[in-house]
């Protein structure tokens, strides 16, 4: 971090919940920014994706009733 920012930074702790809150919102719009189309998925994502490509390389898909059972096992009553 470069010396201005770190002074803010400092700073902000003594403000109210409310502008810290505010200066929170604009940090995340900021890199959000930055960041787009950036995504990096964690080992355990790409193993998880590898897994699924395999399974449909193999033709090894839920049947019907396998996926209605887990809709209605998560669906909203």
């Amino acid at each position: 971090m470069n010396k201005l920012l770190d002074l803010v930074i400092d700073r902000t702790g003594g403000w109210p919940d409310a502008a810290q809150e505010e200066l929170a919102e604009l940090v995340r719009e900021i890199d959000a920014e930055l960041n787009a189309g950036n995504y990096h998925a964690t080992d355990e994502e790409l193993a998880g994706i590898d897994r699924g490509l395999e399974d449909s390389t193999q033709r090894r898909f839920a049947t019907e009733k396998e996926v209605e059972a887990v809709f209605a096992k998560h669906r909203r009553g």
